[in-house]
């Protein structure tokens, strides 16, 4: 490919509304323009980028046994329903009505559809295991998109799918993905982890998430150096940071605390360490429908230690909560007789369902909200205080894993101390088991003569994504570096003077045709443009290996060899410079 022939269209200022830097640099270097918030044309540059990792993807999963198919991006909403999906999914789920008022869906992802295949073609065992994948455009309603291919609304993905007899036999096919997913960010060039994960919108019951490591990463990563553990922060579990509850030390004090409505507040309105404080969160859980007329929401207390964040996603597993959401301060001032700021398990005015996190369950002398407006108990203890408030309302207190783990808190393997560090979701496998195969009747007939439901995986690859995730981690003041394997060409031959020098454009010809017979991805730049111009484009760029022509050094018989990482540059003889280019491709 010569430069005169593609679209080179570089920007010297990245646009306003790039907030990080794969966002800026994918529109600097013309890989990306937008048409719409969180809709982008990838540009030629970009598609190059895009059609090598799909590439690798398509590469390894055909040699994991996987077969290609492409189901449309236009979904029937019938089949979401019979999955129950099209009324759980809210509102990031485009939907639409065709002419005949008909109900449509831009997919999301592709369970229904693939579960409706497997439900119509697949019959018995002796057709599995089967795994089907495609490569298609995704469309997800993002209430704020943003982070340029990041947070898109359309985006491309890689979408996967196992079918199996037996769990056994999915966990098998599960653990093939996992292999073939660590070929293929291996093959990129990436620095990941591979992280324990919550199942979220997709459901099943075993998941791990691919992370590229980058500090702009919008997960949080909890590993462990010591051994090796990692978890998204969601899902890893926090262990109590106490061993045993200590006997009561202090009497219980009602203590005013005027204005004093958080934790950081009367930590220091008290000159106590924020450690000794409780935190109270309170969710409610709506009736069930059909529960009848007077039915209301069940009030929950959650209790989480003040330097402490409540994790969510935990607190939606505790049984007897999913599906809550936060309280409205009517029903606060109901159940506890007190605004917000000032509640506590002591003396609420109805009974409340409380929850303590593990490490809350262990304090003793700790100071909580005392139900009462600018007031907190001190010196608060369990078994003496809390326990029979409790028992009072006839309520049992529960113990539960509810925070969010930190950096320095022991490992839940046990073998050392957590680190925190941020990473960009790239790749996510899925065991589902029977969660879409029962709810649309994809059965099969095992060796017994008997019809078993069909056992799932589900396997998805950000593409697009991927493009910003490998340039959040790879870049430096001058622009990209890219990893060879995924680059937009792998090698660019810029010759200076190309259009006035006989010799330069023979050598830069000479070098093109070789680089281009053995293989190598390569572009000629042979624009017009003054040598700073076209350095600094290839730089913004970021092409891996950048071989100068340039007549001063020919009269040496040289030419110039610049790495792009880290621009390392050495001479090179012109005889040589093949096989100089060759070695230093398969260094990279």
């Amino acid at each position: 490919m010569k430069a005169s022939q593609f679209h080179v269209s570089t920007l010297k200022e990245a646009p306003a509304d790039a907030e990080i830097v794969s966002h800026q640099l994918m529109t600097r270097a013309g890989m990306i323009r937008k048409l719409a918030g969180g809709i982008y044309n990838y540009m030629p540059m970009g598609l190059r980028v895009i059609r090598r990792i799909e590439g690798i993807i398509r590469e390894e999963m055909n040699r994991a046994g996987a077969v290609e198919l492409l189901m449309p991006v236009v979904q029937p909403a019938e089949l979401w329903m019979e999955s129950g999906r099209w009324e759980q999914y809210g509102p990031e789920l485009l939907r639409v009505k065709d002419r005949h008022q008909r109900d449509f869906i831009i997919q999301p992802t592709s369970e229904e559809v693939i579960t409706d295949i497997a439900r119509h073609e697949i019959r018995s065992y002796r057709q599995m295991p089967k795994n089907f994948y495609h490569i298609q455009t995704k469309f997800r309603d993002e209430r704020r998109p943003r982070f340029g291919v990041m947070r898109g609304r359309e985006f491309t993905m890689k979408d996967a799918y196992s079918f199996d007899r037996s769990k056994e036999a999915a966990l098998a096919s599960y653990q093939v993905m996992f292999d073939a997913y660590v070929r293929i960010f291996d093959r990129m060039g990436l620095t990941y982890r591979a992280v324990a994960a919550d199942t979220g919108a997709i459901g099943g019951s075993a998941s791990h998430e691919f992370q590229v490591i980058a500090d702009t990463g919008e997960d949080a990563i909890a590993w462990c150096p010591e051994s090796g553990y990692a978890a998204n922060v969601e899902l890893a579990e926090a262990l109590p940071l106490l061993s045993q509850r200590a006997p009561a030390g202090q009497p219980l004090v009602n203590t005013p605390t005027p204005g004093a409505a958080r934790c950081e507040d009367v930590a220091a309105l008290l000159g106590l360490p924020l450690t000794l404080t409780v935190k109270s969160l309170v969710l409610a859980v709506d009736p069930a429908e059909g529960s009848g007329p007077g039915a209301v929401a069940q009030i929950w207390l959650l209790l989480v230690r003040g330097d402490h964040d409540l994790n969510e996603i935990k607190a939606g597993k505790v049984a007897g909560l999913k599906g809550f959401r936060f309280a409205t301060e009517a029903e606060i001032l109901q159940a506890f007789g007190c605004p917000p700021g000032y509640l506590g398990p002591i003396n609420t005015a109805q009974p409340v369902k409380v929850v303590a996190d593990r490490t809350v369950a262990l304090m003793s002398d700790f100071v909580c909200g005392a139900n009462v407006a600018g007031h907190h108990f001190t010196g608060v203890n369990w078994d003496r205080d809390v326990l029979p408030a409790l028992a009072a309302h006839g309520v049992e207190l529960m113990v539960e894993d509810l925070r969010n783990v930190r950096e320095g808190d022991p490992s839940p393997d046990g073998k050392g101390v957590l680190a925190i560090q941020r990473g960009i979701e790239v790749g996510h496998v899925f065991y589902l088991g029977t969660k879409y195969s029962s709810a649309m009747n994809a059965t099969f007939i095992d060796d017994d003569g008997k019809s078993k439901v069909i056992e799932m995986g589900c396997y998805g690859i950000g593409v697009t994504r991927l493009l910003g995730a490998a340039i959040e981690q790879n870049h430096d003041a001058r622009g990209i570096i890219w990893p060879r394997r995924i680059a937009p060409f792998e090698v660019v031959v810029v010759p200076l003077g190309y259009a006035k020098s006989q010799a330069v454009r023979e050598v830069a010809d000479d070098l093109y045709r070789q680089l281009t017979e053995a293989g190598v991805d390569v572009i000629l730049d042979d624009r017009d443009e003054r040598p700073g111009v076209m350095f600094a484009d290839w730089e913004l760029i970021g092409v891996p290996l950048r071989i100068t022509v340039g007549e001063r050094s020919l009269k040496e018989g040289k030419v110039e060899l610049v790495r792009r990482r880290g621009l390392q540059s050495e001479s090179v003889p012109v005889a040589e410079a093949m096989a100089v280019l060759q070695a230093s491709l398969g260094e990279i």
